[in-house]
């Protein structure tokens, strides 16, 4: 027969105190209501010795509060969000919260579905990278006093907590750095999306052209594509476009595959093609030549979105006060980019397939 468990009830009586005297101790308001040090600390060893388990839905019942947050992503798979994850889990287990993870796969109709699941749980706050066409969930979320902070993308037309990367800072000083290496024809492998994240890093390309007199080549690949799709597009770009002496990849995933592309077309790294990836990844120094990359700081970035968030959860700040943070990124220069100003004879000299 199994043991059964104990209640505050049980602890109640047991220590022959109030059972409204337990519930307090046991939610962290002993000082509160002004119970002393003496009968807390016996409340507590006797749980402790007891092994109790609170009623988590009693308790939340209780405190309004299920000390349970949303990491809602594009997907959790993806290095980047999964990074954040592992950073946002962490500071969330040191406050005493829980993390539930989602993909939303950048479908609003699914991201909707999972919004009205997530209320119906009584999730405390959401951290989210928003697809376009959830502004009316966002703000009724909002209107009913739910801490929200978009991270990564925002919704113009709203008004949120929001923690991202100088997007466009980090393309223009990418392309700053190449061309102050002698290249030539600088093209960014892009997403056909107008998140705004992207949106950001196209424009940072444009302006560092723009100060060059540089003309732009952008190839921008459809959202859904996989790796070998990928690939395919980037060969044919490259073929259609033999003076391309440099590529900035707006993600790292693109990167991956469009390594892939110049490697069948048979082009030296750095010697005929520079590449610079936007957001890192570990796999980047074990490739030869190792991978230029602009790096997002992940960990400051998931301590902002907690701090945010967690202000918010402990009526340290008011909901109405919106904050915004930017990140500044930062250009980590490896193999796959050439330096020193020196002439590219050999570039010229080679053809490809």
């Amino acid at each position: 027969m199994s043991k059964k468990k104990l209640s505050i009830n049980d602890i109640a009586n047991e220590l022959q105190v109030a059972k409204s005297t337990v519930s307090f101790i046991l939610n962290g308001k002993a000082k509160e209501k002004r119970i002393s040090d003496e009968l807390t600390a016996r409340v507590l060893e006797f749980v402790k010795e007891k092994g109790y388990q609170p009623n988590q839905l009693a308790q939340s019942l209780s405190t309004g509060k299920t000390k349970m947050i949303c990491l809602m992503v594009e997907k959790i798979s993806d290095y980047f969000f999964s990074h954040i994850a592992f950073h946002l889990e962490a500071l969330a287990y040191k406050n005493g919260y829980k993390i539930i993870y989602c993909s939303t796969e950048n479908d609003a109709e699914k991201t909707k579905q999972m919004i009205t699941l997530l209320r119906a749980r009584y999730v405390d706050g959401y951290i989210i990278t928003p697809s376009v066409g959830i502004e009316s969930e966002i703000i009724a979320m909002m209107n009913d006093n739910l801490p929200v902070v978009l991270f990564d993308r925002y919704l113009p037309d709203i008004f949120t907590d929001y923690v991202g990367l100088d997007n466009f800072k980090g393309t223009y000083d990418a392309v700053t750095f190449l061309a102050k290496n002698d290249a030539k024809k600088i093209a960014l492998i892009t997403l056909n999306s107008e998140q705004t994240q992207m949106a950001e890093r196209r424009a940072g390309y444009l302006a560092a052209l723009k100060e060059y007199h540089y003309k732009p080549a952008i190839l921008k690949i459809p959202f859904e594509s996989d790796s070998e799709t990928i690939t395919g597009y980037c060969v044919q770009f490259l073929k259609e476009n033999p003076d391309i002496d440099s590529v900035i990849f707006a993600t790292n995933y693109l990167a991956l595959s469009g390594i892939k592309a110049v490697n069948e077309l048979g082009l030296s790294i750095p010697d005929q093609m520079s590449i610079i990836a936007f957001d890192d990844h570990d796999v980047f120094n074990i490739y030869n030549p190792s991978i230029s990359a602009v790096s997002q700081p992940l960990d400051e970035m998931a301590k902002q979105l907690f701090k945010l968030l967690l202000d918010k959860l402990e009526n340290k700040v008011r909901l109405k006060d919106l904050t915004k943070v930017i990140i500044q990124p930062e250009l980590i220069l490896r193999g796959s980019t050439r330096q020193g100003n020196h002439k590219m004879e050999a570039d010229r000299r080679l053809t490809r397939r």
